[in-house]
């Protein structure tokens, strides 16, 4: 029962180190590692190299990952190339279903780009699209925050799966990742649409008032914007090459050893296939100006990427540090015979997400709790770590409320007050979280 209790304490204190003292997540991570060696009585000569080698494990399997993901997601971001990819979205399926319509812009977009930031670039989008469409500005506002919400939780490249599957021991197969993400964001960017359509008596100021916000980045205008082929082309190739990678390693050998096996087991790695899709997305860029364009983007994703790296980091040396204890095998001979299994990753998730604001942080420190028990949880093998990847993503949708920046962006760009902005944006947060861990659960009744 003592290991259980310094468990809760540490959790506490990382909850209460960010949300009430506004720590640094990186700091505080780093501290509870520290805090658990000594608490759990590790000898001292083994502290630090566990926690180093923890740290440097992370890093060495998904840090170049998080990276060349974020540059792409930056280059995207301000060569308009999002505004394209949302419009083709829209010209593809009219104007007959708004609201689904701007709940698959944000689903695509939010896979290389952060949901706070998509939903700044596209606000612009929506406005207009609702007052257009003569359709209720609150359900469109919901329909594009939840489909942005979605695959932000749950698809690589967003850094915050990648952590949960470097911390899970599947960083190496993000493959396997990246497909079960997407039917499972799919499922939860449809119960957030669902609740939308609801939310259409709800009441903002967004179409009442003028806006200086524009959607075009850095002035550009609809001449610049490029072609739907050069917009789509350095995400999806990615997530194809990483796909094929993964048909290529299967164990029936489908492809064999020969050449072709080759060739995709190389560009199916992660690192590989984002650089790939980082070369495509220098096209992107003006040509007259593209190295200086390209030294810019890079210094924002550097910028971006720093913070989530050192995180991440952290979060790997604090799993390190409980999985040398014997917490694991306690809390798992008690958590198997409960048979709650991937519940237990969604509520550490849920519980962290709720407490302290940032999903990508839930996603890091959940993870890191969790990696000890995946053999007690039956969830050791491949289909179940995948399963707990999505777990803790469904927990980390759980909820978005005031302390979280995303609730703050979607409510303010939207121009509703915070007691709509809770009963819409907020309690479909929860609808997401409920509905994707439910068929979750269902999912590992059928598979593990």
């Amino acid at each position: 029962m003592s290991l259980v209790l310094i468990l809760l304490l540490i959790v506490l204190f990382i909850v209460v180190a960010t949300a009430h003292f506004k720590l640094n997540p990186f700091l505080t991570l780093l501290c509870a590692a520290f805090i658990a060696a000594f608490a759990y009585g590790l000898p001292l000569r083994d502290i630090e190299s566990t926690i180093r080698g923890g740290f440097g494990n992370i890093m060495g399997n998904i840090g170049l990952v998080i990276v060349l993901g974020t540059l792409i997601g930056v280059i995207l971001e301000r060569t308009g190339a999002a505004i394209t990819m949302a419009r083709t979205i829209i010209s593809l399926l009219g104007e007959r279903f708004p609201l689904l319509t701007m709940s698959l812009v944000g689903y695509m977009v939010a896979i290389p780009v952060f949901c706070d930031s998509g939903f700044v670039i596209l606000n612009s989008l929506k406005r207009s699209l609702a007052r257009s469409l003569k359709t209720a500005p609150v359900a469109m506002t919901v329909a594009l925050s939840t489909g942005l919400f979605a695959t932000h939780t749950l698809v690589p490249p967003t850094p915050g799966p990648i952590a949960a599957a470097g911390n899970l021991g599947i960083g190496g197969n993000l493959g396997l990742v990246m497909v079960a993400g997407l039917m499972f964001a799919l499922l939860a960017a449809f119960s957030g649409l669902m609740w939308a359509r609801r939310c259409g008596t709800l009441h903002s100021d967004e179409l009442g008032e003028t806006h200086a916000a524009t959607d075009m980045p850095d002035a550009l205008t609809s001449f610049d914007l490029p072609s739907p082929l050069l917009a789509f082309t350095p995400i999806l190739l990615p997530i194809l090459l990483i796909c094929l990678g993964s048909v290529a390693n299967f164990p029936t050998e489908l492809l064999g050893r020969g050449a072709l096996y080759e060739a995709l087991n190389f560009l199916g790695k992660p690192m590989i296939a984002l650089l790939v899709g980082l070369g495509f997305a220098l096209l992107l860029l003006p040509t007259g100006n593209r190295l200086h364009r390209l030294g810019e983007c890079t210094e924002q994703g550097l910028k971006i990427a720093a913070p989530i790296l050192l995180v991440t980091g952290a979060g790997g040396a604090f799993g390190a540090v409980l999985a040398a204890t014997p917490l694991g095998d306690y809390l798992g001979s008690s958590l198997s015979a409960l048979g709650l299994g991937v519940w237990v990753p969604f509520l550490v998730a849920a519980a962290l997400k709720s407490a302290q604001g940032s999903s990508t942080v839930a996603m890091v420190a959940g993870s890191a709790l969790i990696a000890p028990l995946l053999v007690q949880l039956g969830l050791d093998s491949d289909i179940g770590r995948v399963l707990c990847v999505m777990a803790i993503g469904a927990g980390a949708m759980t909820v978005s409320h005031v302390n979280d920046s995303y609730f703050w962006v979607v409510s303010q760009f939207s121009r509703m007050d915070v007691a709509t902005a809770v009963r819409a944006h907020t309690v479909a947060t929860l609808i997401m979280g409920l509905v994707t861990i439910s068929a979750v659960w269902l999912s590992s009744l059928i598979l593990l």
